[in-house]
């Protein structure tokens, strides 16, 4: 007869717990996986609301730029200001922008503070804006040409700095630009062949090998040149009771002490010592400047008809040597820049940023010898026309007359330009930052 054996009471009480056991390791499990899944999502969900915020807060930078860019003046006195009254909706929050006006004579112009929120959940985007000017470029011009005449690069030139044409450049043998390079044509002339080159070639183009240091963009976006000094002219008749808008024909040396000798006959100076204008501006209207010697502060001479260079300008304290010198010189014809042929001396230097509006930067009599030696440009040179300042020998590639370039450009002049130097109307980004 078969067995039957039961369980005991105990036994069914071990199995019992055991189960219980089972289950609550489970259940610690899921609970777990539910705990570590409830915080992934959160941490994610609060990632997304930074994203948003942050993104938000980027919109409302860029848009206080779209609004500075719209007026027609850029506006003065801001502290705090919306431009939109209050917080902008857009997406999943809203944006909130505040502008304060730092002054026309700070490194910035404006600062702007853009606090992005989503919820609960904010990010805030600081921005630091300057007006754009033209001392930004070592060399800017509007063509590369001077009348029907085409103006070359060749083998003994040096450019060190942005570098910007609005046509394209002319170049013959191998000059070196150690800088941003732009055209907004789509391509480049060379000499000893005569073709254009498109940007495909520009690696490899015949007979003539460029040296583009940091490269070359062709078909850029176009930009305006201005045709007056209007900041600067506003500037001069507001300083000191109109004392250095001078009318006819001037003539400055400037001192390594800080003080200038003007002469000016409608005002009754002859070769008057006097002090740099308070607020570093003086133009010369309906009559030409000649402009030399040593630079001491922070000045720009302006003139509606030509300014004439008979010799060197530097600066009393050399930045290149000392960071610390505050020395600044900007020079705006409304015409053209000239360097008299007969400067002494085989070299020649202006540290300055140069700006010929109507027509170039050039050397009076280019084309006669003798041939002389280095132009070396401490600054910049933004012209209409580009302006020759010597020729070469198409053949052997040997200077026959004028210069051979050296320029390099002053970067101080980025945050810093010369007073009241033509803007572009644009703004520049000097810094930004998150709060």
């Amino acid at each position: 007869m078969p067995r039957i054996s039961f369980s005991s009471k105990k036994e069914k009480g071990i199995a019992l717990i055991g189960a219980y056991l089972v289950i609550s390791v489970l259940l610690g499990f899921v609970t777990a996986l539910v705990t570590v899944s409830n915080t992934q999502n959160s941490i994610v969900n609060s990632y997304k609301r930074q994203t948003q915020a942050l993104d938000l807060a980027e919109a409302g930078l860029d848009n206080a730029l779209f609004f500075l860019r719209a007026q027609p003046t850029p506006p003065s006195g801001y502290n705090n200001f919306n431009p939109w009254g209050g917080a902008q909706a857009l997406g999943a929050g809203n944006y909130n922008v505040l502008i304060t006006d730092l002054g026309v004579g700070a490194r910035a112009r404006y600062k702007v503070i853009s606090t992005g929120t989503v919820g609960i959940t904010s990010k805030t985007l600081k921005n630091y804006l300057q007006i754009d000017n033209y001392a930004r470029y070592i060399w800017f011009t509007e063509t590369e040409s001077f009348g029907n005449t085409n103006v070359w690069f060749w083998n003994q030139d040096y450019l060190k700095g942005p570098t910007h044409t609005n046509g394209h450049f002319n170049i013959a043998n191998n000059p070196s630009f150690d800088g941003d390079v732009s055209s907004t044509d789509d391509y480049i002339r060379f000499y000893n062949n005569g073709n254009n080159i498109n940007l495909s070639e520009l690696t490899n183009p015949p007979y003539d090998n460029p040296n583009f240091m940091q490269g070359a963009t062709l078909g850029s976006e176009y930009e305006v040149l201005p045709a007056k000094a209007q900041n600067l002219r506003s500037a001069a008749q507001n300083s000191e009771s109109g004392k250095f808008y001078l009318t006819g024909d001037t003539t400055i040396v400037l001192n390594a002490n800080g003080t200038m000798n003007v002469t000016n006959s409608n005002s009754g100076w002859s070769n008057k010592n006097m002090a740099l204008p308070v607020n570093g501006a003086l133009f010369v209207n309906k009559g030409e400047l000649t402009i030399s010697g040593t630079l001491k502060g922070r000045l720009s001479v302006g003139a509606n008809y030509d300014i004439n260079i008979p010799g060197s300008i530097v600066y009393a304290t050399d930045p290149r040597t000392n960071p610390a010198s505050t020395d600044t010189m900007g020079i705006i014809s409304e015409q053209d820049v000239v360097i008299n042929h007969n400067a002494p001396g085989p070299d020649l230097e202006i540290d300055a940023a140069i700006m010929a509006m109507t027509t170039s930067f050039m050397l009076d009599n280019w084309s006669q010898g003798p041939a002389k030696g280095d132009l070396t440009v401490y600054g910049g040179i933004i012209q209409d026309q580009r302006g020759p300042v010597g020729t070469f020998n198409g053949q052997t590639g040997q200077k026959v007359s004028g210069y051979s370039k050296k320029y390099s450009y002053d970067p101080r002049l980025l945050n810093n330009p010369p007073p009241y130097y033509p803007t572009t109307q644009d703004y520049v980004t000097l810094s930004w930052e998150e709060q």
